[in-house]
C-alpha cells in the first residue's frame, strides 16, 4: 500500500484499516504514522509534515557520504536529524503523550525512541539504504545497511552507533541487572510492528493514568493494524472487563479464543471466555 495519508480521522481509520488488511503489501512508515497522528489531532493538515519529510529528504541527499562506509551513512543521518534539525530524545518528559505522535514530534523535535525511529527509518530509505527495525526491548533500535556494511543505531542518541556492550546496558536499565542479550533482539521487526509499539506507548501512559477508555480506544487502533492478533483482542477483553462492559468483553475474549496463535494462548483466551460468562449468571 502507498500513498498519502488523510488528514481527517475517519479517513485516517480506512487508511490504517487497509494496511492491517494487507500485511505484506509495502507502505510509507512516515506516512502511516501521520495517519496515527491525525486520530488525536482531527483537522490538523499534514501539508506541513509532509514538506518537512520532503525537506529531510533534500537535505539528507545533499549530505550524502563522500566516503561508502557504513560509519559515514550513520554519521549522514546523525548530521542532518539530530545536527541540522535537532532531534533528539525527550529525556525531561519522557511519558508525555506527545512523544509518541508523529505530528507533535515534528512540531517539538523530540520524542520517544520508536517516534524518532520512524524519521530514521524514512531517512535512511529516502538514500536507498536498507532500515528495519529491531525486536529489542524497552529501547527502539534500528539496524541500517549501506554500502556493504551493517550497524546498530538508537534513535533517541541521534542516531549513534550502538555496539553491543551499550546494548547490553541499555537492556539492563530496562529489564533489569540479570537480563543478557539474546539472538530475538537483534531480529528485525516489519514496519507494522514498528507502529504498533509507536502505538502501545500511547497505551501504556493512558492506562497508567487509570483511563481504561482510551486504553480501549488504543488497542482497538491497534487491531486495525493487526486485526488477526488474538494477543490484543485477550488485552482489549480485560480492559473491557476492568470497566464493567462484560458484552464488549465477551465479544472480544471470543475473537481472542478465534485468533489464537498456539494452543497456549488458545487455553488463555477460551479460560478468560469462560469467566466472564460465568459472571452473566
Amino acid at each position: 500500500m502507498s500513498g498519502p495519508a488523510p488528514s481527517d480521522a475517519s479517513s485516517a481509520e480506512a487508511y490504517l484499516r487497509a494496511v492491517g488488511a494487507a500485511p505484506e503489501a509495502a507502505f510509507e512508515i512516515a506516512e502511516a504514522a501521520l495517519a496515527l497522528a491525525v486520530l488525536d489531532r482531527p483537522g490538523v493538515s499534514l501539508d506541513f509534515y509532509r514538506r518537512h519529510l520532503a525537506t529531510l529528504e533534500h537535505d539528507l541527499a545533499a549530505n550524502a557520504p563522500a566516503e561508502a562506509s557504513i560509519a559515514s551513512a550513520a554519521r549522514t543521518l546523525n548530521s542532518v536529524l539530530a545536527g541540522l534539525y535537532g532531534y533528539q530524545g525527550d529525556r525531561q518528559t519522557y511519558d508525555d503523550v506527545q512523544n509518541a505522535n508523529l505530528m507533535r514530534v515534528i512540531d517539538r523535535r523530540k520524542g520517544l525512541p520508536v517516534a524518532l525511529g520512524v524519521l530514521f527509518l524514512h531517512g535512511a530509505r529516502a538514500l536507498d539504504w536498507t532500515a528495519r527495525g529491531l525486536a529489542f526491548p524497552g529501547h527502539f533500535l534500528i539496524r541500517l545497511e549501506a554500502f556493504g556494511g551493517r550497524a546498530i543505531l538508537d534513535p533517541f542518541d541521534g542516531g549513534t552507533i550502538v555496539q553491543p556492550a551499550a546494548m547490553r546496558r541499555i537492556l539492563k536499565q530496562m529489564a533489569g541487572p540479570k537480563a543478557e542479550l539474546q539472538d530475538a533482539y537483534y531480529q528485525p521487526v516489519s514496519d507494522r510492528d514498528v507502529l504498533l509499539r509507536l502505538v502501545n506507548n500511547i497505551k501504556g501512559r493512558a492506562l497508567q493514568q487509570g483511563d481504561a477508555g482510551r486504553a480501549a480506544e488504543i488497542v482497538e487502533r491497534m487491531l486495525w493494524l493487526a486485526p488477526e492478533s488474538g494477543g490484543l483482542y485477550r488485552e482489549l477483553s480485560l480492559i473491557e472487563s476492568a470497566r464493567g462492559n462484560l458484552a464488549r468483553a465477551i465479544a472480544a475474549a471470543e475473537q481472542a479464543v478465534a485468533r489464537a496463535d498456539d494452543d497456549g494462548q488458545r487455553g488463555e483466551a477460551a479460560l478468560l471466555l469462560q469467566q466472564l460468562k460465568a459472571k452473566l449468571n
